[in-house]
């Protein structure tokens, strides 16, 4: 199987375990993506096919300093017509390469690489979504159609560009979603928008999500080294909490840190935050917390009573997945969905980032280590993902895909444009 990766470790961190298990099992593995970003988050020895690095100057831009300073739907626009439709663009060549070369039977391609769903549909190969955010499962622009509108534009116009057809969407399968996370946390109101469904479910799913969509949970897989942890220094006096805004966000909190610094001042006598945090944007750190530059997350939690974080999707079902109540703080994107949904399952309180408070933040985590109910919601949640199956279910579901012919003749009204060919 050949995965199809964007260069983005919360994207590539769950496919990890679930090629893991494929390995295992006897299949053969492979990646595809922007080599330079996605060689150091693979496990040592991974069969790597480059696909993108080349026009990563003067084309996608995901993570650069332009869409950190972004918000809002100024930030989303900027995703898609400067990051995701460029990086689907230079990605083409090198994923057809890929597919030539390793001959997969299946396609597993992240719901932002959309060169995947391409290549798979020229060769007419079965392609699973890899959901590793549940925001575009929930509807995401019901409060905002025109964006969702405008997103549709740009997309047809990409399939349009590449010699595809239209009235189908790249980002959802029509074979197996593999939706990395359950209904307990992002509700059961049905899918995102219209997908190829059986004759008799032409009036929709009654908020039930379609047999094809596999709701497997978190899936967790070898990490590279965080570097070492002053295990003995965390206080088993104390309640711990982690302070992360993940790999893309941690260069946004110039004004958050100083904030969540004075609200661990307040919580000092029954509270030990751990700050996750560029050393030059941390401040001066008292001595009643704890501060490292990265942190082995997975091995953290387990120890941890809560987390304070900026809703990405990875960060909060780790915590989740370990019982742990949060305090979200959506920088933007998909983290503001992700954050209603902690919220309104009960299993955290929202906050501002952009003009956090210090009061804000301080009610907010007094809220989740007190109320008992954050933890309950959270436990559930835990549970929810422990059936779920994680790695072991995403692989028995895409062991169950037929397999596609080797790489031949284009599927009808497929036919490689010159850009698909590449050079």
């Amino acid at each position: 199987m050949l995965f199809v990766v964007p260069p983005l470790a919360g994207h590539v961190n769950p496919t990890l375990a679930v090629a893991a298990e494929l390995a295992a099992r006897g299949h053969r593995v492979a990646w595809t993506g922007p080599a330079a970003a996605l060689a150091p988050l693979l496990p040592t020895g991974s069969l790597l096919y480059p696909a993108g690095d080349r026009d990563a100057a003067d084309g996608h831009d995901l993570g650069g300093a332009r869409w950190r300073d972004l918000r809002g739907i100024a930030a989303l626009r900027f995703l898609w017509a400067e990051a995701l439709i460029p990086l689907a663009r230079a990605m083409l060549p090198g994923v057809h390469t890929a597919v030539e070369a390793f001959r997969p039977d299946v396609l597993v391609t992240d719901q932002q690489a959309l060169a995947g769903p391409l290549v798979a549909r020229r060769h007419g190969l079965p392609w699973a979504t890899s959901a590793t955010t549940s925001a575009e499962i929930v509807r995401p622009f019901d409060d905002f159609p025109k964006v969702g509108e405008w997103v549709n534009r740009r997309i047809a116009a990409l399939l349009a560009e590449c010699g595809a057809p239209g009235g189908w969407d790249p980002r959802f399968s029509p074979h197996l979603v593999l939706v990395f996370s359950t209904p307990a946390l992002i509700g059961d109101g049905g899918p995102a928008r219209a997908v190829v469904r059986p004759p008799d479910a032409a009036n929709g799913f009654a908020g039930r999500y379609p047999p094809h969509y596999a709701f497997v949970g978190p899936a967790f897989g070898a990490r590279p080294p965080a570097g070492d942890f002053p295990w003995r220094r965390l206080d088993p006096g104390r309640a711990r909490v982690l302070v992360s805004l993940g790999t893309l966000n941690r260069a946004a909190g110039a004004r958050f840190y100083p904030a969540v610094l004075r609200a661990a001042d307040a919580l000092a006598d029954r509270a030990q935050l751990i700050l996750a945090a560029p050393a030059d944007l941390a401040g001066d750190i008292p001595p009643h917390m704890l501060h490292q530059e990265y942190v082995p997350q997975l091995q953290l939690l387990p120890h941890l009573d809560a987390v304070l974080c900026h809703g990405g999707h990875n960060t909060v079902c780790e915590a989740l997945a370990y019982g742990l109540p949060l305090v979200v703080a959506p920088v933007r994107d998909d983290q503001p969905i992700v954050a209603r949904q902690v919220a309104e399952a009960g299993a955290g309180v929202r906050v501002r980032f952009g003009r956090a408070r210090t009061d804000e933040l301080h009610q907010a985590l007094t809220a989740v280590l007190d109320n008992p109910a954050h933890r309950r919601a959270a436990r559930r949640i835990q549970a929810s993902f422990a059936a779920a199956g994680g790695a072991a279910t995403a692989a028995d579901r895409l062991e169950k895909l037929p397999s596609g012919p080797r790489p031949g003749p284009s599927a009808p009204g497929t036919a490689p444009n010159q850009n698909e060919k590449g050079p």
